[in-house]
C-alpha cells in the first residue's frame, strides 16, 4: 500500500511539471514512449495490409492490382464502398470523420482528446480502402491512429491538456517516419502540417518520437528508403527555367485536385449509398483500362521514377488518379491522400521531363530528376508545406544535389496553388477571420501551458455567514483569495480577496471596542464585506490556459476556479485562475 500511494504521489508530480511550458524532460519521455508505442502501431497496420495481399493478391503484393483479372479489378472498389458504406453508413457523421483532418480539428477545438470509435473506425476503413483498390494512401490512416494513440496514452495517464498537444504531434511525426522511413520529414510534416508552430519544447520530443518510430519499423522492414531511386543530376542549369515551367504544372494540378476534393457541397444532397456507389463505379471503370490508378500507387511511383511506365500509364496516373482520388474525397469515402498525391506528381513530373527532352535532348535532365521534383511540389503545393516536402525529397532520394531544384520547384509550385487557386492547405479550414485557430500567435502561446502552471493556490473556501473566530482562522493560512460556498448550485461561486477580510476585521475591531461582548459574536456576512468580489465558473485541472482564456470569455468573466478530482466521485478546489494571471503570463513569459 505505501507503494502504491508514493507512485499516485509521482505521477501528480509528473502531471504538474508537465503544467509548465519549460517541462522539456518529462515531454521527451513522453516522445519516446509514443513513438515506441505508435511505431508498433504502424507496423501492426502494414502487416494487415502484407496479409491482405497474400490472400488476395496472385502475387501476394497488395498492391499488384495489374495481376488480378480485369472483372475482379474492377469489381473490387465496387466491394471496398459497400463494406466501408455498410460500417459506417449507420453510424452518426461525427464517427465518420478520420485522417489528418480530423486530427487537426481535434487539435483545434477539442485540447487533442480522439473518440475511441472514430479510432477504431480508421483501422477498418484505412485497410479496406487500401485493399479495396480506392485511390488511397496510407498515410492519412497512419497520422489517425498514432496521433490519436499518443493521445490515448496521455488521456488514461489524465496528464494537463498542452502535453496532449505535443503527444498529438509525436505521434503524427512516428506515423509518418514509420510509414516512409524519413524520420525527419515527419519531424517537419507534423509541426507544420499538424501543430503550425515551431518551438524548442516541442521539436525535441517530436524528434525522439519521429526516431522511434522509424527504429521500430526498420526492424521489421529494414533500413532501405521506401522507393528505390536511381542517382541523378542537374546536369545543366539551362533546366532551371523548365523546372520552374513544371511547377507551374505541378502548381495548377494540385489547385484542380484541392478545389475538386472540397466541392463535396454540391453532393451532400446525394445520399450516402449513391456517393459511394458513384466512386466505386468511377474508380472499378479506370481500373478495367489502368490497375495503376488503384491503391496507393507506390509500385508505380517506383516504376515512374525508373521510367519503366509508358506514355499512356502516366497520363492516366496525372489524369485519372487525380480526379479520382479528388471525387473519393468530396464524395466522403475516408482516405489517405499524400500517397496519390506523391504518384500524381511524379507522374506529371516524368511527363514534362519527357517532353523536355523532346525538346532539347542536349541539355535536358533525365524524366526521373522531374518526377522526384514532381512529386515533392506535389505534396508541397497540396497541403501548403513546403520545407515537409522538401525534407521528404531529401530523405527519400538520399541525394543533396537535388535540393537546389527542388527550392526552386516546391516554391513555385506552392505560389501558383496559392495565389492562383487561393488554396491555403488541403487540411486546413478556414474561421470566418481568415486564420485558422492554430495559427493565432495568442492561442499558441496560451496552448503551451495549463492551469496549474499560472492559477493561484492560495485559497480557501467557507461558507457565506461565519464567526468571527473563524475568519481569524481562515487568515491564519495567509490566503490570498476566499471561496464563498453558496447555499444552491444556481448561484454563481465567488471569491472575496483576504486582504478585504482582514481590513473588515481590522476596522470593526476598532470601531466595536465599545460594543457588548455578545455583539462581538454577530456572524459576518461575507457578501456584505467590502472589498472586490469576483464571479466565477469552474474549469477542470487539466485544462490550458487557452481553454480558460475562451472560457473567461465566453461566460463574461474575470476568474475561474480550477477542479481537481480527488476521488472517482469527489472534486476539491486547487486553485483560482484569473484574467490578469494569464495576460501576465502571456505579456512576461511568452
Amino acid at each position: 500500500m505505501p507503494r502504491f500511494r508514493l507512485s499516485l504521489l509521482s505521477l501528480e508530480r509528473f502531471r504538474r511539471q508537465l503544467a509548465n511550458v519549460d517541462a522539456l524532460p518529462q515531454l521527451c519521455l513522453l516522445g519516446l514512449v509514443s513513438g515506441l508505442l505508435t511505431g508498433a502501431l504502424m507496423v501492426g497496420f502494414r502487416l494487415l495490409l502484407d496479409l491482405g495481399g497474400l490472400a488476395f493478391m496472385p502475387s501476394g503484393d497488395h498492391e499488384a492490382f495489374q495481376d488480378l483479372p480485369r472483372w475482379a479489378r474492377a469489381s473490387l472498389p465496387l466491394l471496398a464502398v459497400l463494406l466501408i458504406g455498410a460500417w459506417l453508413g449507420r453510424q452518426p457523421p461525427a464517427a465518420r470523420k478520420l485522417g489528418v483532418g480530423h486530427v487537426i480539428e481535434r487539435l483545434t477545438y477539442h485540447q487533442g482528446r480522439f473518440p475511441l470509435r472514430n479510432w477504431i473506425n480508421q483501422w477498418w476503413a484505412g485497410v479496406v480502402s487500401v485493399l479495396g483498390g480506392l485511390s488511397a494512401g496510407r498515410e492519412g490512416p497512419a497520422i489517425h491512429l498514432g496521433a490519436a494513440a499518443a493521445s490515448g496514452l496521455g488521456q488514461t495517464l489524465r496528464l494537463p491538456h498542452n502535453s496532449l498537444r505535443v503527444l498529438v504531434a509525436c505521434g503524427t511525426a512516428a506515423g509518418i517516419s514509420a510509414s516512409f522511413n524519413t524520420p525527419i520529414a515527419g519531424v517537419i510534416f507534423a509541426m507544420e502540417v499538424v501543430m503550425m508552430e515551431y518551438t524548442i519544447a516541442g521539436f525535441m520530443p517530436v524528434i525522439l518520437a519521429s526516431t522511434m518510430g522509424a527504429v521500430v519499423a526498420q526492424l521489421v522492414y529494414g533500413s532501405e528508403p521506401a522507393f528505390q531511386i536511381p542517382s541523378v543530376t542537374l546536369d545543366s542549369l539551362f533546366n532551371l527555367p523548365w523546372i520552374v515551367a513544371s511547377a507551374l504544372i505541378i502548381g495548377m494540378l494540385a489547385g484542380i485536385f484541392i478545389h475538386l476534393a472540397r466541392s463535396g457541397a454540391w453532393l451532400a444532397a446525394w445520399p450516402l449509398w449513391a456517393r459511394f456507389a458513384a466512386v466505386g463505379l468511377a474508380t472499378g471503370g479506370v481500373a478495367w483500362w489502368y490497375p495503376e490508378v488503384q491503391g496507393i500507387g507506390y509500385d508505380s511511383l517506383s516504376a515512374t521514377l525508373t521510367g519503366e511506365l509508358a506514355l499512356d500509364v502516366l497520363v492516366a496516373l496525372v489524369v485519372g488518379k487525380l480526379l479520382l482520388t479528388g471525387m473519393t474525397v468530396a464524395c466522403g469515402v475516408p482516405i489517405g491522400i499524400i500517397g496519390p498525391v506523391l504518384v500524381v506528381g511524379a507522374a506529371a513530373g516524368a511527363l514534362v521531363g519527357m517532353l523536355g527532352g523532346w525538346l532539347w535532348p542536349w541539355a535536358a535532365a533525365e524524366p526521373a530528376l522531374y518526377a522526384m521534383l514532381g512529386m515533392a511540389a506535389m505534396m508541397a503545393a497540396v497541403l501548403q508545406a513546403p520545407l515537409a516536402a522538401l525534407m521528404a525529397l531529401l530523405e527519400l532520394t538520399h541525394n543533396p544535389n537535388i535540393i537546389l531544384p527542388g527550392m526552386l520547384s516546391v516554391v513555385i509550385s506552392v505560389l501558383t496553388a496559392r495565389q492562383l487557386y487561393r488554396c491555403d492547405g488541403f487540411f486546413i479550414s478556414l474561421t470566418h477571420q481568415g486564420m485558422h485557430p492554430l495559427q493565432q500567435p495568442l492561442m499558441q502561446a496560451l496552448s503551451r501551458i495549463s492551469v496549474p502552471a499560472v492559477m493561484e493556490r492560495q485559497v480557501v473556501s467557507t461558507l457565506r455567514m461565519i464567526s468571527r473566530e473563524q475568519a481569524k482562522r481562515l487568515l491564519d493560512s495567509k490566503p490570498v483569495w476566499i471561496l464563498l460556498i453558496r447555499s444552491s448550485e444556481d448561484k454563481p461561486t465567488l471569491a472575496l480577496k483576504a486582504a478585504d477580510l482582514a481590513r473588515f476585521l481590522i476596522e470593526q475591531q476598532e470601531h466595536d471596542e465599545a460594543r457588548p461582548a455578545e455583539q462581538e459574536s454577530e456572524p459576518i456576512d461575507l457578501l456584505e464585506v467590502p472589498g472586490q468580489r469576483l464571479e466565477m465558473a469552474p474549469i477542470h485541472v487539466q485544462a490550458t490556459l487557452s481553454e480558460a482564456f475562451d472560457l473567461l470569455n465566453e461566460r463574461g468573466l474575470d476568474a475561474l476556479y480550477v477542479e481537481q478530482a480527488s476521488q472517482p466521485l469527489a472534486k476539491r478546489i486547487s486553485g483560482i485562475i484569473t484574467r490578469d494571471s494569464i495576460e501576465t503570463y502571456y505579456r512576461y513569459r511568452r
